[in-house]
């Protein structure tokens, strides 16, 4: 019983450690962008959608590639900050 107790707890670590992170700062020279992955990952709920086909790993993106995948997305679904000064904060 003792071993199923902490194979289960031991499971639940894991699931935990595996998730992304919630915040992340991406750093720009116009103000820093902090992005809640947990929040867009429960309005998404599909990681294809930035993170492509395949397993989803940490993302490589640069102004042009983040404009386009997140500010796209924002104006698509009507949803989200789309001007400079709502995402980028000095």
């Amino acid at each position: 019983m003792k071993k199923i107790i902490a194979a289960a707890a031991l499971s639940l670590f894991c699931l935990g450690t595996a998730q992304a992170a919630d915040d992340i700062t991406l750093p720009a020279k116009n103000g820093n962008v902090t992005f809640t992955h947990k929040k867009h990952q429960e309005s998404l709920k599909d990681c294809k959608v930035c993170h492509g086909e395949g397993t989803p790993g940490k993302l490589t993106l640069d102004k042009d590639s983040a404009h386009k995948l997140c500010k796209g997305c924002h104006e698509t679904k009507k949803a989200g900050p789309t001007r400079c000064g709502e995402c980028h904060k000095k």
